[in-house]
């Protein structure tokens, strides 16, 4: 049994598949149509919280950075643009995702400093201290094992290196939240079903922001996997949140 509610939290509650499987299985099927509702379904709100999180890194010259869960590569990119590191690895559990990032990359020019590969948080394909900066993007929720995650990306970091999260938490606003409830529950499942033919992708949305241990929850469990300097930054009435840590 995992140590936090939200690593039981899966897309197909009626499959006998590991989360990580159908984590990986649910991102395939919805590849074509992700980007798409990521920019429908956040009102294109999305781009300025990527843009602020990437910001966290400003300031220091970036040789290598990690990109976990990096889907259709939509932070690796924006990450180039922004802080321009010398190199950039994102890693995801979900080949279908990688392929449409890899076109984006292409379409870019940026195939030497851009580099997708299968991998996954609980196992980093690198050597300890490999990294001088990691990120984030509404990945860590997916995470099979939120702990094991956190200090698999601590140990392929430098000490003095940043990790920076982005990921969706609930509002704080009273008045917001009923609205917030019913789109979560009701119109994202339905518009996800619509575009993308699977609502259970959407609806595993909803369902795994509520069960993450977002605050000073998260801020705890980022200590003990070894971070230091933790902080949280509200974003939207409190609809996403930053988190940083320093190794």
């Amino acid at each position: 049994m995992s140590k936090y509610a939200h690593d039981n939290i899966v897309p197909y509650g009626e499959s006998s598949a590991e989360k990580k499987e159908q984590v990986a299985s649910m991102f395939d099927s919805i590849a074509k149509r992700y980007d798409f509702l990521n920019r429908f379904l956040s009102l294109g709100i999305d781009k300025g919280w990527r843009k602020k999180a990437i910001a966290n890194f400003e300031g220091k010259k970036m040789n290598h950075l990690l990109d976990i869960a990096t889907g259709t590569a939509d932070m690796a990119l924006m990450a180039y643009q922004q802080i321009q590191p010398t190199k950039i690895t994102g890693i995801d559990i979900s080949e279908g995702m990688m392929q449409y990032g890899r076109i984006k990359i292409t379409d870019k020019k940026l195939n030497d400093t851009i580099q997708l590969s299968l991998g996954d948080s609980t196992e980093i394909p690198f050597p300890d201290n490999s990294f001088d900066g990691a990120m984030v993007a509404f990945g860590v929720r997916n995470f099979a094992d939120l702990e094991k995650g956190l200090k698999e990306i601590n140990r392929v970091l430098q000490t003095g290196s940043k990790l920076v999260i982005l990921e969706f938490s609930q509002p704080t606003s009273s008045w917001f939240k009923p609205f917030y409830n019913l789109y979560m529950k009701w119109i994202t499942p339905t518009v996800g079903q619509l575009f993308s033919g699977n609502k259970a992708a959407y609806a595993y949305l909803n369902d795994s922001v509520i069960a993450f241990p977002e605050g000073p929850a998260f801020l705890k469990i980022f200590e003990q996997a070894g971070f230091t300097k933790v902080s949280q930054q509200k974003l939207t009435l409190g609809i996403c949140s930053i988190y940083c840590g320093s190794k």
